[in-house]
């Protein structure tokens, strides 16, 4: 009687597991499309954000290189975009992390374009101090657009670092790190788009795949 009541369970658990389950992949497969759909969506305001979409007529978000360079941050494989308008490059726009923040890594987002110029900055993710550091998000203040136009002249150019330290940029009152983590990092992605333009334009396109940190 005990062992039958136990494989009725059994079975039921079984049975229940396998409904589960198939529920499961029957969602994913129906909503994998447009999850997908919705990836892109972001990624490609993300890129509109920082480059002018009417300065290149190629497909920006699947046109791109992996590079790991630690003027990029300390994670491997960043997404560089290539931008181009008929068949010549325009711009790079480098997916960049400084682990320097007061609340860890930010990530960003800095387009160079050929003449080593910066079309446009974005901070992609952080988690610095709300109504401090989050300055650094567009969303709540106009300091990252500060970055449009400018340009390093070389790794020594001292206008790169904020006001505090004798450069241009204006620092957060009570939170210096974070501007200050943000100045180097685009500092170094601009540093490296210059110095690496033709290279990355010459390299065979990889799977534009996000890093996760």
């Amino acid at each position: 009687m005990i062992l039958s009541s136990m494989a009725k369970n059994g079975a039921i658990l079984t049975a229940f597991a396998l409904v589960t389950t198939g529920l499961v992949a029957s969602i994913n497969v129906l909503t994998a499309d447009k999850i997908a759909e919705q990836e892109l969506l972001h990624l490609t305001s993300q890129l509109q954000e920082v480059l002018d979409p009417s300065t290149y007529d190629n497909e920006l978000s699947t046109d791109c290189v992996i590079i790991s360079d630690e003027r990029l941050g300390p994670y491997a494989n960043q997404v560089i975009y290539r931008a181009r308008k008929n068949n010549q490059p325009v711009a790079l726009v480098v997916r960049h992390v400084t682990p320097s923040g007061y609340s860890g890594d930010i990530n960003l987002l800095t387009a160079v374009l050929s003449d080593g110029s910066i079309a446009g900055v974005r901070t992609t993710k952080h988690a610095e101090t709300p109504g401090l550091g989050d300055k650094v998000e567009v969303k709540k203040s106009s300091w990252i657009t500060a970055f449009k136009t400018l340009t390093v002249q070389s790794s020594s150019d001292a206008r790169w670092a904020v006001k505090k330290d004798g450069g241009q940029f204006d620092q957060f009152t009570g939170a210096t790190i974070t501007p200050r983590a943000v100045v180097g990092s685009v500092k170094n992605a601009v540093l490296f788009a210059q110095s690496e333009f033709d290279t990355i334009f010459a390299a065979p396109n990889a799977e534009c795949v996000e890093v996760t940190k």
